[in-house]
């Protein structure tokens, strides 16, 4: 497609602005209760940064998957390397891709090969409810992993006697087929979701095939329902320039498989509550250096983690105390990592009450038993007063921890080499901040710090070395602020939001020689992002998204992303643009991201 196409669509989306849903469609935030955590509260009774994506804005939204949904938030920047999903790392408020934590439906997706592959545990969007993004430190509450946040995936609940069918097609040829199906019978119901997504790639050696599958089913459910959540994704991508640059003239490529297989239910009196959990988790990684030639160089990584968890609240005239277990079992089998395996057992604690009306308390701990690592603890406090109505003051610190994947650990190559003898990262954060909501107009503003030491980086001995060696740096603080706006409005009846959200983020290595180090070269300095939703006509809906992203080491660059919705009832008919007017840019390492591009899709409900 032409560039003067692109723009001529471009200016038509822009005409008829954007995003919005009808009064019946709409979900006040305040009645969602936040899951995540043993204690269930209303998004408007935290005293966190919470950020919640819901169904509605996922279905309104111009991406086409978890990662691409998620650069839409403001603190959460996602660096990807391939499209589609094909491989992004998550990074939250400036940690590393291992330091932030995904959960789906509050099982721990933590991969102990390493945080490249936390994403391949995304879910297909057709089968989100909402999406809850917690930042800062959440060790508490998480365990080890939620070093710098955490992001829980919730999937529906049920989709009533629904058979959808999917097909998209557009640039590079791409082209994505799906069906999604919901069926409610006498005492139980099932959502199953299989999924194709297929390109020729935007550049040499970037085609991908990847395979989504998704089972969830409720049994039971007029005694004690028990939910049962199963998926598989295999994903084979061409990985060009994903670990090394053009000048090394290697043809990498990539396959990875990520399943996950649990069951859950929960037991609930006028006072008590107790979910018990178990779970399965398993990752495969096949890395080849030479797509052509397997033989040259070729990782195999297999993980497995097996886990039993019980989750619990007591309330009583004190407030309300949650407690819970969780213990696991985590292997790898790899022909350059060896053979390993950890055991792992959390205990979690946490109190909240209030002082008068007005004021929340909610202390907590965490402690951490690690078969190679011993025993740690992450305590940490939350503190909300409930200034008005509509304004709220919050404030958290709390102790952080991660332990080396293994990776970090043992992983040896021509220019990278692991370090058995490195110590877990550890830090205190802060954050302080204020709550608006008036129904119309909903605003947050946060303050944060965080001082960290023995973070894991990869050093060289000087700067004509080539090999980076895994070494925990001496301390790093990392400082900044973020705000974020919301504006309901109307017109003819039809609501409009208008939103915007910026992150500023200063993160500094002390006693370091920068010039030596890999760390935090390629952080979000500064992050604005704004989405304009509308609804100027009952079957068409709109939405555009500018995104500007400055990075530490001096580069910028501005992305507008816009889509077309025309709903007429059965037939969905969408059309999305992504970076419109073409930018050059790099999010992670030497891999340049796709021009402009557009994708239609039809979808038609039985």
């Amino acid at each position: 497609m032409t560039q003067s196409k692109l723009l001529i669509i471009a200016f038509l989306l822009m005409q008829t602005t954007l995003f919005s849903q009808e009064k019946k469609e709409t979900q006040v935030l305040d009645t969602i209760l936040i899951k995540s955590t043993r204690i269930d509260l209303p998004f408007k009774e935290n005293s966190r940064t919470i950020n919640v994506i819901t169904s509605e804005v996922i279905k309104n939204s111009a991406a086409t998957n978890v990662a691409d949904l998620l650069q839409q938030v403001a603190g959460v920047d996602i660096r990807r390397r391939g499209t589609a999903g094909s491989q992004a790392d998550l990074y939250i408020r400036g940690g590393g891709f291992d330091q932030t934590l995904l959960l789906i439906d509050g099982i721990k997706m933590d991969d102990s090969q390493t945080g490249h592959h936390t994403m391949n545990a995304a879910l297909p969007i057709e089968v989100i409810e909402r999406i809850e993004i917690i930042k800062g430190p959440a060790a508490r509450v998480f365990g080890q992993n939620a070093f710098t946040g955490a992001i829980n995936i919730v999937t529906k609940k049920k989709l009533s006697n629904t058979l959808s069918a999917n097909i998209e097609t557009g640039s590079f040829g791409q082209l994505n087929g799906s069906v999604t199906v919901g069926k409610e019978f006498k005492n139980s119901s099932i959502i199953a979701h299989v999924g194709v997504l297929t390109s020729d790639g935007y550049r040499t050696n970037s085609d991908y095939e990847n395979k989504n599958y998704f089972l969830k089913g409720i049994f039971n459910k007029k005694k004690q329902p028990i939910e049962v959540i199963a998926t598989f994704f295999d994903k084979k991508f061409g990985a060009q320039n994903f670990y090394t640059p053009d000048s090394w003239g290697f043809n990498e490529y990539e396959e990875t498989q990520n399943s996950l297989l649990g069951a859950s239910t929960t037991f609930r009196t006028e006072k008590f509550k107790i979910t018990p959990r178990v779970y399965w988790k398993r990752g495969q990684d096949i890395f080849l250096l030479k797509r052509d030639d397997p033989s040259f160089y070729r990782n195999l990584h297999t993980t497995n983690k097996v886990g039993l968890e019980t989750n619990a609240s007591y309330t009583s005239n004190y407030g309300i105390t949650g407690f819970g277990i969780d213990v696991s079992s985590v292997s790898i089998n790899s022909n350059n990592l060896g053979d390993r395996n950890r055991t792992m057992a959390n205990l979690f604690l946490e109190h909240r009450f209030k002082l008068g009306d007005k004021v929340d308390v909610t202390p907590g701990v965490a402690v951490t038993y690690f078969s190679d690592f011993k025993f740690h603890a992450f305590p940490g406090l939350d503190l909300g007063i409930q200034l008005s109505d509509n304004l709220k003051a919050y404030g958290n610190l709390g102790i952080t921890y991660r332990i080396p994947t293994y990776t970090d650990l043992y992983y040896n190559d021509s220019s990278t080499e692991g370090n058995p003898n490195l110590k877990p990262e550890e830090a205190f954060a802060q954050e302080i901040g204020l709550k608006y909501n008036s129904g119309r107009f909903t605003t947050s503003v946060a303050m944060f710090n965080r001082d960290a030491t023995n973070l894991i980086d990869y050093i060289r001995q000087n700067t004509t070395d080539s090999k980076y060696i895994a070494s925990n740096i001496t301390k790093v603080n990392t400082k900044g602020f973020e705000v974020n706006a919301d504006y309901r409005f109307k017109i003819n009846e039809f609501n409009q939001t208008l939103s915007f959200g910026y992150n500023f983020l200063n993160d500094d290595i002390l006693d370091q020689n920068k010039e030596l180090s890999r760390y935090s070269l390629n952080t979000l300095k500064h992050q604005f992002i704004t989405r304009f939703t509308s609804k100027l006509f009952k079957n068409v809906r709109q939405n555009i998204i500018y995104k500007h992203a400055e990075r530490v080491i001096g580069t910028s660059y501005n992305v507008w992303d816009a889509s077309v919705i025309v709903d007429f009832n059965k037939f969905i008919f969408t059309v999305t643009a992504n970076n419109i007017f073409d930018a050059a840019y790099i999010e992670s390492g030497f891999v340049p991201m796709p021009s402009s591009s557009i994708l239609f899709g039809l979808r038609y409900s039985f």
